[in-house]
């Protein structure tokens, strides 16, 4: 375990930047914890523009997060959905579709190392 006071800043000293069709998500380590930035510009889907690389049928990655400006739908594969929007934390389990809502990007942090490790295959 790591000790002592850290800190990483995602804009300027991310340890990694994945760009996507319609996004980008700075990763970055802090001790033991993971941290991911995403913007996610409209137009975003999941379903169009990460699925053709990861090869799944549906997102299989849990998120938690916290939802800073835009906003995201998204749809469980059996059918329930949500909306999340700014300071909406949210719990996302594996088997969902997400697109962003509107003409904002959606920004938001990750918190968990399926997060950081969400688009590994990107």
């Amino acid at each position: 375990m790591a000790e002592g006071l850290q800190n990483k800043n995602l804009e300027t000293s991310p340890d990694e930047t994945r760009t996507f069709d319609h996004g980008v998500m700075k990763t970055a380590s802090v001790g033991d914890f993971e941290v991911a930035r995403q913007v996610l510009e409209p137009g975003w889907k999941w379903s169009e523009d990460i699925k053709p690389i990861v090869g799944t049928e549906s997102c299989q990655f849990q998120h938690y997060g916290v939802m800073l400006s835009g906003r995201m739908k998204v749809v469980a594969d059996d059918g329930s959905e949500m909306e999340v929007g700014p300071g909406d934390a949210y719990s996302i389990p594996p088997g969902h579709d997400a697109w962003v809502v509107g003409d904002e990007p959606a920004t938001g942090l990750e918190l968990s190392r399926a997060a950081v490790e969400r688009f590994a295959k990107v």
